[in-house]
């Protein structure tokens, strides 16, 4: 019997009624001991899970299931998965804030009385009456989750709460119901009504900050999902839904809309916006035969065009799902902070227990014990440690977003920054990757229109270069009375009598026509730069040379510079000849290179740095590069490259401007300080914060932590760390 054959997937799925980090690390859990799941890695901070399973064995409604039993869900809606999460949120957001309101306005009378009236008569009977709508309404779903998560042996930040506001609630209700208790043993019965309220008040109001901070992170990969139309005009179904585009309809585009899918034109011409995928201002002229991409936006004309692409295939899907993996995907770091979540809680829970005992035994308080206990438990809210690194990554890969560059995970986002070797490939990432011309000499009486209509009708690859050029300088083709084309050198062509030749210098000399020497130094010169040069004849005379060649890009040598002074060593590699390399290498400043490289030739370079100790990026466009781009630590690929080149990379520049590098570098930099910061903060909050709560300071000074205010601590340690990364959207780069 045949062995069954995996079809391993890797999805995002967004995760609802998460509350902290030790959340993520349960629903993690979960999803992992699914037969089926090779892996899952959930980001509290962007509410996903990114899944990695076999279909064949496990479905999606198999993964909600074992998410659902430890309390939370999974939207496995795959037609309006962003939609339903959203709706979602925002109605988490709108119950949380009418809940955070009630609790605020229930809580202020029962501290006011609890620390300034506590005589005054059945003040702990009014107390009581306000708290427990505050315990039992809005910190109900503290218990709930509570609950779930002890069914399953686990314990999150819901735990902690449920914990330290129930023994608090509890015990003060006892003390109300028998005060005799303590008065019979010489002590005042005090109650702690107000602890258990405000450490609800406190908490909902910091989640509820935290969610709408959040909300704010995802900000770049909403305005991506903004750019698909939701109503699409389909020739044979009129207006339709996006989703029921099919490949191989024909969609009819109006004036201002945005193209919904990629395909190819079949009647009419416009210009079209590109600069979402290319970065340039100016509009493409789109006629029958070009092709037209998802969230490139249609100017002044009307054309159709036939569906190629759709749903998750267009390139525009590809950004989405390239910026969702990248913010749902954990940097090295984050996975140590999830192994440091998943013990903190119960390690937590030992600490207030221990603390307890250590009371009663030293102290014989009761009194002081519980609330040391109760203090611990409030005040080691995992929610700081837990955002510590997610929020910076999000907020790092949305900054990127905003400057053109795609981060596809997040460990490249935290590798960048170490890179101290960078390999480029030549064409299409220094140089253009197309055929231009670069220099031109012609004799006055060089009739431009004959040459303009012998171009347009050359089957020479370089004949495109030439018509573009002059129709740059506004030259309109002549009608020609002979024309002809010859294999491998160029064109012939008549016009009132008289021969005309374009072409290599074979063609001119099977005509015993040769350039004087003015010409002949200008094209010596031009094939020294490793440029093609053009001749064009009028009769028995050449009438012009033009000099074409893959042009470097304006900005390749600034950024090969700013590369350098980082002290990164620069590497080109092409698999051009050895004049081509020396010609642009020496034109950007770069001194080691090699040509005629083959692609197995690439990856074993960049795997011989590798082994030399460097951290290598390797930048390319093209197939060929994408051995070397897989073999790299950090690999870049231009976002006019191929597909494949762009599917291998981890970052894809989208304007493939090599000055986005440079920003990468320094955004990576920037995001692993943000982190390093947040940890710093959220490990020496908990660090000084626990022993405080445990009651060290007592034997000392008699300072005991109130549970109020190790509640306000808590939930503000929780905005500050997202608020600290939210502070990498506003930096330069």
């Amino acid at each position: 019997m045949a062995a069954n054959t995996k079809h391993i997937i890797k999805e995002t799925f967004p995760v609802l009624e998460m509350s902290c980090a030790a959340c993520a690390v349960s629903v993690e859990s979960m999803l992992s001991s699914v037969p089926g799941v090779e892996g899952a890695a959930v980001n509290f901070a962007n509410q996903s899970a990114l899944v990695t399973y076999d279909d064949h064995a496990v479905t999606r409604e198999v993964l909600r299931t074992s998410v659902r039993s430890v309390g939370y869900d999974l939207v496995i809606d795959t037609e309006n998965r962003e939609e339903v999460q959203e709706a979602a949120q925002r109605n988490q957001y709108n119950a949380l804030k009418k809940r955070t309101i009630a609790s605020l306005i229930l809580s202020v009378p029962v501290v006011v009385i609890g620390m300034f009236f506590m005589d005054i008569p059945y003040a702990n009977w009014i107390m009581f009456l306000l708290s427990t709508p505050m315990v039992f309404y809005v910190g109900r779903g503290f218990f709930i989750n509570a609950f779930k998560q002890a069914r399953h042996g686990k314990a999150n930040m819901d735990t902690l709460v449920a914990l330290s506001t129930g023994v608090a609630w509890l015990f003060s209700v006892f003390n109300t119901l028998y005060p005799e208790y303590w008065h019979q043993r010489g002590l005042h019965a005090h109650v702690y009504y107000e602890a258990a309220a405000v450490v609800i008040a406190f908490i909902s109001l910091g989640k509820m900050l935290e969610e709408k901070a959040k909300s704010n992170t995802s900000s770049a990969l909403k305005k991506l999902i903004g750019l698909q139309p939701k109503m699409v005009t389909v020739e044979s179904k009129g207006e339709v839904p996006l989703g029921q585009v099919m490949v191989g309809d024909i969609i009819l585009v109006k004036p201002g809309e945005r193209i919904p899918v990629d395909g190819q034109l079949t009647g009419g011409s416009s210009y079209v916006d590109e600069s979402m995928i290319s970065g340039e201002p100016v509009p493409v002229l789109k006629e029958a035969g070009a092709a037209v991409f998802a969230g490139t936006i249609n100017q002044k004309g009307s054309f159709r065009f036939k569906a190629e692409k759709v749903g998750g295939d267009t390139v525009l899907a590809q950004i989405i799902k390239m910026v969702q993996e990248a913010q749902g995907s954990k940097a090295p770091v984050q996975q140590l902070v999830d192994k440091i979540a998943g013990i903190f809680v119960p390690v937590v829970i030992g600490i207030a227990v221990l603390t307890f005992a250590v009371w009663m035994i030293v102290d014989h308080s009761f009194t002081h014990g519980l609330l040391a206990a109760v203090t611990v438990l409030v005040i080691a809210c995992p929610c700081a440690l837990g955002l510590a690194t997610p929020t910076a990554i999000m907020v790092g890969v949305g900054k990127g977003a905003d400057n053109n560059i795609l981060i596809r995970d997040a460990e490249s986002l935290e590798l960048a920054h170490k890179v101290n070797a960078l390999v480029l490939d030549k064409t299409g990432t220094i140089t253009e990757g197309k055929p231009a011309v670069t220099d031109v000499y012609f004799l006055p009486e060089a009739d431009m229109g004959v040459l303009m209509a012998m171009e347009e009708q050359s089957e020479h690859p370089l004949a495109g270069a030439i018509v573009k050029h002059l129709a740059s300088l506004d030259v309109i083709g002549k009608e020609l009375d002979k024309i002809e084309s010859v294999t491998g050198k160029g064109i012939s062509a008549t016009y009132h009598g008289e021969a005309y030749l374009a072409g290599n210098a074979g063609l001119l000399e099977d005509h015993h026509i040769y350039p004087e020497d003015v010409m002949l130094a200008k094209i010596s010169a031009w094939q020294t730069q490793a440029k093609t040069v053009i001749l064009f004849a009028a009769g028995k005379k050449v009438a012009g040379i033009i000099a074409i060649a893959d042009k470097i890009k304006e900005t390749s040598a600034k950024a090969v510079a700013a590369l350098q002074e980082q002290g990164i060593t620069v590497y080109m590699l092409t698999g051009d000849n050895t004049q081509t390399a020396a010609t642009v290498a020496s034109a950007v400043g770069i001194k080691d290179y090699k040509a005629g490289m083959l692609p197995g030739d690439k990856a074993a370079f960049v795997k011989e740095l590798q082994q030399q100790g460097r951290i290598v990026g390797m930048v390319g466009d093209g197939i060929n590069d994408s051995q070397a781009l897989a073999q790299a630590d950090v690999s870049i690929a231009m976002g006019k490259g191929s597909d494949i080149a762009m599917d291998v990379a981890k970052m894809t520049l989208i304007t493939s401007d090599l000055n986005s590098i440079p920003k990468a570098l320094n955004l990576s930099r920037k995001t692993v300080r943000t982190i390093r910061q947040n940890l710093f903060w959220a490990f020496i909050y908990n660090l000084i914060g626990i022993p405080l709560a445990a009651g060290v300071l007592y034997p000392v000074n008699g300072f005991l932590l109130d549970p109020m205010i190790a509640g306000a601590a808590m939930a503000l340690s929780s905005v500050s760390v997202v608020s600290n990364s939210l502070r990498l959207k506003f930096s330069s780069l």
